[in-house]
């Protein structure tokens, strides 16, 4: 008996998408079982196409954010592609496009008239700093939404340059919020029988990022301390979530949520007694007070150069203190946990002859799994796909000549 393959089986899409933020949510569903078919320029096709291109392997890029979707190609500057596009759309039950603000409309594939030819459609339209804002008319990018939306700032240590971080969590959260919300809108569709649009940003998704220490810094109208450190809470209940480096420069971080923890978490160090005589039996010496703050971490800091990081996080945790160590990307991809739940897998490539080590999936479906594909070939399916609307073998090729597909 066959396994069905993902629970987004018959919920079909249509993208006309580049990047990341905007075909993430395509790729995602994609790998639970809906069927996406991406739309690309006949010339060329997605520029990320050329993105990290590894010599034998590919672009990294565009397999990591396409994989499992169908590559059709259109000249959306012709009527012709733009009518064969019209009648994907019509069989379709979402479409996306991150598209500059008002190419979409200027293109003939806007929603108030993509919602004319199928009135369930859910459209998701994805820009950079959203619809209504002064820069709304602005392209944007993940570094940008990062600088602007906060995690920049979060992320920064005293005395040393902010940056960007290397991870595109903007796109990543963006994609992750499209995914969610072109299903809420699908399930209402289905229910109404009335499709609308959803626009989502890059800033929009990174504030959301920032979570519950936005709000607290509103409430405040104080900026969180940043740096080794991320000290939280009040006086009688401290909180602290703070990284150190063991005697071979190895990272680790614990994170603690009230003065019980703390004496816990020491005494299993074996820290306790000295940081008693320092003045800090009680963490909620340094809310409030950046000389004791900064005394306080300089003292752990040559505490936990003494030993080694295994045996620091074991001690933690067998103190039941969320504790781990801080992984390189590398180690990451390699970690007991990351590999026994299938957070990365391995995926055969048959061009290539050989297996290749992928994203794996973060949902575990008991009936209905998600599947891992890979990226097409440019307009690897436009015989198939234009095949059902009824183009046959003449009329391809006479798309092709003419460079409508």
């Amino acid at each position: 008996m066959s396994v069905p393959h993902g629970p987004l089986q018959g919920v079909k899409v249509v993208s006309c998408s580049t990047a990341q933020a905007g075909t993430v949510p395509w790729m995602l569903m994609a790998d639970l079982g809906a069927d996406v078919i991406k739309i690309e320029s006949p010339q060329g096709g997605d520029p990320s196409r050329r993105m990290t291109v590894l010599p034998g392997m590919g672009s990294t890029f565009f397999e990591a954010n396409n994989r499992g979707v169908k590559s059709v190609t259109l000249n959306l500057k012709s009527e012709e592609g733009r009518e064969i596009l019209r009648k994907l759309v019509a069989e379709a039950d979402i479409f996306g496009q991150n598209f500059r603000p008002g190419a979409a409309e200027k293109n003939g594939f806007g929603w108030e008239e993509l919602r004319k030819v199928n009135p369930k459609l859910v459209y998701v339209s994805i820009s950079g700093y959203g619809p209504d804002g002064p820069h709304a008319h602005l392209p944007g990018t993940d570094s940008m939404a990062q600088a602007l939306g906060g995690i920049a700032e979060a992320y920064s240590t005293a005395g040393q340059k902010m940056k960007t971080g290397v991870v595109s969590v903007a796109d990543e959260t963006c994609a992750i919020l499209a995914f969610g919300g072109a299903l809420a809108a699908l399930t209402h569709a289905r229910t109404t029988g009335v499709g609308q649009k959803i626009d989502l940003s890059l800033l929009g998704g990174q504030v959301r990022l920032m979570g519950w220490t936005l709000q607290t810094a509103m409430w405040r109208n104080q900026n969180p301390v940043t740096g080794q450190a991320r000290v939280t809470g009040t006086r009688e209940r401290p909180g602290i979530s703070a990284s150190f480096d063991d005697r071979d420069g190895k990272p680790l971080v614990f994170q603690l949520t009230g003065p019980d923890n703390w004496k816990d978490a020491m005494t299993a160090l074996g820290f306790y007694e000295r940081l008693e005589k320092a003045g800090f039996a009680d963490l909620g010496v340094i809310i409030d007070n950046d000389a004791r703050r900064i005394e306080l971490l300089a003292t752990l800091d040559g505490l936990f150069a003494t030993g080694t990081r295994d045996d620091w996080v074991a001690r933690l945790r067998g103190a039941d203190i969320v504790s781990a160590p801080i992984n390189t990307l590398l180690e990451a991809s390699n970690d007991p946990d990351v590999v026994a739940n299938g957070y990365v897998t391995e995926v055969e490539y048959p061009k290539l002859g050989k297996k290749l080590k992928v994203h794996g999936t973060p949902w575990k479906f008991s009936e209905t799994p998600a599947k891992p594909g890979i990226a097409p070939e440019l307009g690897e399916h436009n015989d198939s796909v234009l095949g059902k609307l009824g183009y046959d073998a003449s009329a391809l090729a006479d798309l092709r000549a003419r460079k409508i597909i």
